[in-house]
């Protein structure tokens, strides 16, 4: 189900882990950025739109997470964007023709294996390097690429709307999950990305990748906290974080091992300055 956040702005949040589809009305259509996630909720998005006369006439991926590369057949083909980084990423996953299996394997816990359309995963346009507005016929939207949590990240501002797609950062669920993967310093890349965000910090409303959406001032305290979290993290200290130990959300115990994972893997690496 969509649900206004701001004038032609919505939301569809999926049954897995509090997945959020941003919709943005344009002149000629809709702006989907990461809509996911299961087949019969994309269907659904799909219908939704049809009943609101509503063409897709754009999409974009935030980053290069499979579960921000979906896409449904119902939905058209427009052009799909992505930073020139988080293609690049894109493609390098699509070189490899065991990925999709990969992806149906790590899913296979979950329960949704089979209720996650790959047919038209990850196929995304790389923009110009550099680009900083998105090319769409639509309000102005804002591109603040930074290297947070995956290669090429970006948030968006629809600044007209005063809305801040966050992406996979400034949740109330999730701690801020760093890329230590490729990064050379993820901790840094993390604190930089939060200062970019803050030049934004006064949106009306923030959308997260997962969790629930912030209204007017809550940008400024979800930098802050999690600001907080990767200090702790490069400190090697324990964060006061409530999202995190006793205190988490019900149903999301497990991002306390999500921290755990994090915390050991910086202290192997000697990352911490503890």
């Amino acid at each position: 189900m969509l649900r206004q956040v701001a004038e032609g702005v919505l939301v569809h949040e999926s049954e897995f882990v509090q997945t959020n589809t941003i919709v943005v009305q344009g002149d000629a259509g809709v702006l989907l950025v990461d809509p996911g996630v299961q087949d019969h909720e994309l269907a659904c998005l799909a219908n939704d739109l049809s009943d609101l006369g509503q063409t897709v006439v754009a999409g974009f991926s935030t980053h290069p997470d499979w579960d921000h590369l979906l896409w449904h057949p119902q939905l058209g083909a427009p052009p799909r964007y992505g930073t020139s980084r988080c293609a690049a990423t894109v493609q390098d996953q699509l070189s490899n023709p065991d990925t999709k299996a990969e992806i149906t394997a790590h899913l296979e816990p979950t329960g949704i294996a089979d209720k996650v359309p790959l047919d038209l995963y990850g196929l995304i346009t790389a923009l110009p390097p550099g680009t900083t507005q998105l090319p769409w016929n639509g309000p102005k939207i804002r591109i603040i690429e930074h290297q947070a949590h995956a290669p090429g990240h970006a948030a968006l501002f629809i600044e007209d709307r005063g809305v801040l797609v966050a992406g996979d950062m400034l949740s109330d669920v999730l701690v801020p999950m760093l890329d230590l993967t490729s990064a050379t310093d993820p901790i840094e890349d993390y604190l930089t990305a939060l200062s970019l965000l803050e030049a934004v910090a006064d949106a009306a409303v923030i959308v997260p990748g997962h969790g629930s959406v912030g209204e007017a001032g809550e940008a400024r305290a979800r930098i802050e906290r999690d600001r907080a979290y990767v200090l702790a993290l490069r400190e090697g200290e324990v964060p006061d974080d409530p999202r995190v130990g006793p205190s988490a959300k019900p149903g999301w115990e497990w991002v306390s091992d999500v921290h755990s994972g994090q915390a050991k893997r910086l202290a192997e690496h000697g990352a911490t300055r503890a």
